[in-house]
């Protein structure tokens, strides 16, 4: 005789939920609960100002503004040794080039020194008015910077004033040529050129010489007039640079 088959019909109140469903709701709000009670305490607790990391964001704020600040006294100062530094060249330039200029006028000096030494030294050769140098430097424009150097230890005390002019004698067109003092001023009538002085002087200025003019020498006179000193330097030599001479007394 076989068994009866079981029956598979269950008997449940109306409206009651099946008994897996109640522990899935259970389950399911439990687990709700829980995060909600997490959520709280994890708000509370990044929130509240003892906690590690607010501690930390506020450390790294403040740490922040005062590396801003730094940076900001860091610019300042480069700014302050960048211009300092400019103000330091410029000043050595102007002093490198002031010594430059020192060194100039003590060579010069030094120059005119031994210059006076010769002249007027216990075993200088005594001499009356005398033209010691001359000479010509070209300038532009075609003109001729001259500096004649005059000198007088003979009578010591003594004052020599006149004037002095020179004429330029060279070849022009093969043939000797003579060029006066009026023709290298390119005027007429022109005074000669005034010196007064005890030991030594110098005169210095320009003249024009004409085109197609080779010099040769030049021809210097020192008086009052025509019947003056005269002395011829050669052309060359007169190219030469003369000793550094100033007005002496």
């Amino acid at each position: 005789m076989s068994k009866p088959t079981p029956s598979r019909i269950q008997i449940r109140r109306p409206g009651a939920p099946p008994v897996q469903d109640r522990k899935r709701l259970l389950v399911l709000g439990g687990a709700w609960l829980l995060s909600l009670v997490l959520a709280a305490l994890l708000g509370a607790w990044l929130g509240s100002p003892g906690g590690d990391v607010g501690t930390q964001l506020k450390a790294a704020e403040t740490r922040n503004e005062r590396l801003q600040q730094q940076l900001i006294e860091l610019q300042q100062h480069q700014a302050t040794l960048q211009a300092s530094d400019r103000i330091s060249r410029a000043a050595n330039t102007e002093v490198q080039a002031s010594l430059g200029e020192r060194d100039e006028e003590i060579a010069g000096l030094r120059a005119d020194v031994a210059f006076y030494e010769r002249l007027v030294g216990a075993t200088s050769q005594r001499k009356g008015l005398n033209t010691h140098s001359v000479e010509f430097a070209p300038e532009t424009g075609g003109t001729w910077q001259y500096a004649v150097v005059l000198t007088q230890n003979l009578n010591r005390g003594a004052i020599s004033q006149g004037q002095m002019r020179f004429t330029v004698e060279g070849v022009k067109d093969g043939k000797l040529t003579s060029v006066s003092w009026d023709e290298l001023h390119q005027r007429t009538k022109v005074p000669g050129q005034d010196y007064s002085f005890r030991y030594f002087q110098q005169l210095t200025g320009s003249v024009m010489l004409p085109q197609g003019f080779t010099p040769q020498r030049v021809r210097v006179t020192l008086g009052s007039g025509a019947g003056g000193a005269t002395q011829v330097f050669d052309w060359k030599q007169a190219g030469a640079p003369a000793a550094s001479a100033k007005e002496g007394e």
